[in-house]
C-alpha cells in the first residue's frame, strides 16, 4: 500500500516539482497551495506524512499555525518544515511547534526524499512496536514506556515529540555516557543540522523544567555532545 504524503506549498512549480518527484518514488501525493484548503481535508483524515512550507500565501507563517493544529491531533503523524528562509528563527519555531525536521528549499530533492524515507521507517517501527508488550526504561524519577513513546517524571507525564522521546531513550539508556549530536540523531532515525539537535535538546530540558525547576537530567558535554546525568538514576 502507498504511503500518503501531503504537500503544503503555495508556489505551484515547486509543489508540481515536489509531486512529481514524490509519485516517481511510489508515493500518493495530495497537494495544497494554501493552509484553509489544507486544513480542511487534514482535519478528517491524516497522511501517513506531512511536508508544509513556512509561507503559505497571505499567510507569512501559515505553515507553523498549520503544524500547531496538526500536532494537536496527533503527537505522532511526521511533520516537515520547507522555508526559503535558512535562520535559526524559522527552525528553532517549528521546533518548538512539534515539526520533526525542516529542509530549505535549497536542498536537493534527494536530501528531502531521503528524509522523508527516514521518518516513515521510524513511524513504521513505532507502529509495530506497539504489537509487543511494553518495554519500560526506568531511570529514578524518569519512566519511558517504549512501546507507547511516553514519558513520565516523577509520575507526571511529559509531553514529546517522536524526535524527542528517541534523543531521550538513547541518553538514558546508558547514564554518564556522551552521547554525540551524530548519534543522537542515528537514535532518532533522522538527519538534522547539529544546531537543530540542539534546540531538540533544549525543548526537552524545557518541558522537563516546567515539571520540575531543579531538573538536570541533561547535561552537556560541551565540545563532544549530551549525557543523562548518572546522579539521577
Amino acid at each position: 500500500m502507498k504511503k500518503h504524503v501531503v504537500l503544503i506549498e503555495d508556489e505551484p512549480a515547486i509543489r508540481d516539482n515536489y509531486r512529481a518527484a514524490f509519485e516517481r518514488r511510489g508515493y500518493q501525493v495530495s497537494a495544497y497551495g494554501d493552509r484553509p484548503s489544507a486544513w480542511q481535508v487534514l482535519r478528517q483524515q491524516l497522511p501517513d506524512l506531512a511536508i508544509i512550507d513556512v509561507g503559505l500565501g497571505s499567510e507569512p507563517e501559515g505553515g507553523f499555525d498549520l503544524c500547531r493544529d496538526l500536532r494537536n491531533l496527533s503527537q505522532t503523524l511526521p511533520i516537515i518544515f520547507l522555508t526559503a528562509r535558512d535562520s535559526d528563527i524559522d527552525s528553532v519555531h517549528g521546533l518548538r511547534l512539534g515539526a520533526d525536521d525542516y529542509v530549505t528549499k535549497d536542498m536537493s530533492l534527494d536530501h528531502l526524499l531521503a528524509r522523508v524515507t527516514a521518518l516513515l521507517r521510524r513511524a513504521d517501527a513505532w507502529t509495530r512496536a506497539l504489537q509487543k508488550p511494553d518495554e519500560l526504561v526506568l531511570r529514578g524519577r524518569l519512566e519511558l514506556n517504549v512501546d507507547r513513546m511516553t514519558a513520565a517524571w516523577n509520575s507526571q507525564p511529559v509531553d514529546l515529540t517522536v524526535t524527542e522521546f528517541w534523543m531521550l531513550h538513547s541518553l538514558a539508556q546508558h547514564p554518564g555516557h556522551v552521547r554525540s549530536p551524530d548519534q543522537l540523531m542515528e537514535a532518532a532515525n533522522t538527519f538534522l543540522a547539529t544546531n537543530t539537535v540542539t534546540s531538540h535538546i533544549k525543548r526537552i530540558r524545557r518541558k522537563f523544567s516546567q515539571l520540575d525547576e531543579q531538573f538536570d537530567g541533561i547535561q552537556t558535554a560541551y565540545g563532544m555532545g549530551y549525557r543523562w546525568n548518572a546522579h539521577e538514576v
